[in-house]
């Protein structure tokens, strides 16, 4: 826990920073990769073992190459985070292009709640901030609060800076039930590590089993709710593009653990044709099926 004495300091320095133009914080980002790649090597030793351990088929030689990316658009993104924290919702806006944006419309215009699904993988943070632009719907994203109070605060407060409400993990189905009769779209990050006295069920994804939240097919099914995920790709440095993907439009119908499984199948292909933008310097897989 920081003081807050200090925190504010930090904020302020935040702040400050985030003024200036991406292109020339993407000049800091090109030091900082250098610092944490060669000289820190941040987790560079998660990362690795994740990317052998997901692509086994791959050499060592590509590996490396994947590794290189990522911490090379790792520091990209920390200082897009940056960024947001004095960005106008528009200015982040006009860096998000999307694709099958009917869905959403044919959802809206028949005032039908939905579900989002994402993972963590491209810009996810000023999503929180452009998705309130991009549909009609009012826009709550479920979170795991940071543990420290004033930084909590702090990034809720950009991140609600165009509409958005956050709301609690421990909180959602009661926040769901309390919008029941408003049009709303709930976020969930599909992708996040569950504690291990949470973990339930176990998927195929990226080669080994992993542990998986049911918190959302859990939701859909027991509202049914259409599930839609949003597939974020990067285009170039500072813009995204989202492609909204239909997992489910009858929850109730489903069977056991398909919305699950339909979920974390989109964001495979994703990270498959792509992975230098997921998380993989996340413990994603700290936890083991116990035969």
């Amino acid at each position: 826990m920081i003081n807050k004495g200090l925190s504010k300091v930090i904020v302020f320095f935040l702040y400050a920073l985030s003024l200036l133009p991406l292109s020339i914080l993407y000049l800091f980002s090109d030091v900082l990769f250098y610092l944490l790649y060669y000289v820190i090597k941040y987790r560079k030793g998660v990362v690795r073992e994740n990317l052998q351990n997901s692509f086994p088929d791959k050499t060592l030689a590509e590996i490396k190459i994947i590794e290189k990316k990522y911490f090379s658009y790792l520091t990209d993104l920390i200082f897009e985070i940056i960024k947001m924290v004095s960005a106008s919702p528009q200015y982040l806006r006009n860096r998000y292009t999307t694709s099958n944006i009917e869905l959403i419309e044919k959802y809206e215009a028949k005032n039908q709640s939905y579900l989002f699904a994402v993972g963590h993988y491209g810009n996810w943070e000023w999503s929180t901030v452009v998705t309130p632009l991009l549909v009609k719907a009012k826009t709550l994203i479920i979170y795991k609060p940071l543990s420290d109070e004033f930084f909590n605060s702090f990034f809720t407060r950009i991140r609600e800076k165009s509409g958005t409400k956050m709301i609690k993990m421990s909180l959602a189905m009661r926040e769901i039930i309390k919008h029941k009769n408003e049009l709303t779209v709930t976020v969930f990050a599909a992708d996040q590590t569950p504690a291990k006295v949470e973990v339930k069920e176990y998927v195929n994804f990226l080669n080994q089993p992993t542990p998986i939240f049911l918190g959302l097919e859990k939701i859909a099914k027991s509202t049914n709710y259409p599930v839609v995920f949003c597939d974020i790709s990067r285009v170039k440095r500072g813009y995204y593009h989202c492609d909204f993907k239909l997992v489910c439009d009858k929850p109730s119908e489903t069977k056991e653990l398909e919305i699950t499984h339909k979920h974390v199948e989109i964001l495979e292909d994703r990270i498959n044709t792509e992975p230098t933008f997921w998380l993989w310097s996340h413990k994603r897989w700290k936890y083991k099926p116990e035969f």
